[in-house]
């Protein structure tokens, strides 16, 4: 009987420890967008080396959004120097980026351009939205029906001889697709952000994540 027990005890903890195993695997994997999820855990250490920035206007789209920064090419957007208070987030027309004739290039210029995925590198799209005068560029990827749609993707140089001196980041789909389709049902050519914002010692849960993603 005290054998059977002890059998019994000992299963009980290797089921427990993976399903505490497997629960980590899951948040990882989600990309972290179910921040709150562990609250004894740390935000420093499910965000890594990814970046935040909040839209301040308009209300629709007042919520705090992760990006990650491209991982072997262009600047910091924690360089002392690149500090954006209320500055505008302009979706470049046309939207892939991959040329360097822009329609709203008096928007993008001084700017944070979004930019479609596709059609051409992420750097590329860097280096032209750098041409247009932008100061950092962030791509997402629209298409609800790709695999990335719901990840974050390593953003990657092209292995060319090129690179580009300002931040690039890449933005989750979903959040990509609303924040275009919001700022043109409003019929506005930009919404005003604060990037980065410093979110280190807040607390996940406490973290103003746009409703629409799966928490």
């Amino acid at each position: 009987m005290v054998l059977r027990v002890k059998i019994y005890g000992r299963l009980a903890i290797v089921l427990l420890s993976l399903v505490l195993i497997f629960g980590y695997i899951a948040l990882v994997d989600s990309g972290a967008n179910n921040l709150h999820m562990f609250d004894g855990i740390r935000t420093q250490d499910i965000i890594a080396g990814d970046v935040f920035f909040e839209i301040v206007d308009p209300p629709e789209l007042e919520y705090t959004y992760r990006i990650r920064p491209a991982k072997d090419f262009g600047a910091s957007f924690e360089a002392p120097s690149f500090r954006v208070r209320e500055g505008k987030l302009v979706p470049a027309i046309p939207a892939d980026a991959c040329e360097q004739q822009f329609l709203n290039a008096n928007d993008i210029r001084g700017n944070i351009a979004l930019v479609e995925r596709g059609e051409c590198s992420f750097l590329t799209k860097a280096i032209n939205i750098e041409a247009a005068g932008g100061k950092a560029v962030i791509i997402t990827e629209i298409d609800i029906d790709s695999d990335d749609y719901d990840y974050y993707i390593e953003m990657i140089h092209d292995k060319s001889d090129r690179d580009t001196s300002i931040p690039a980041a890449f933005l989750l789909g979903k959040n990509g697709r609303i924040i275009r389709k919001t700022l043109m049902q409003l019929k506005r050519r930009y919404a005003l952000i604060n990037l980065p914002v410093n979110l280190t010692y807040v607390a996940p849960h406490e973290i103003n994540q746009p409703p629409w993603l799966q928490w």
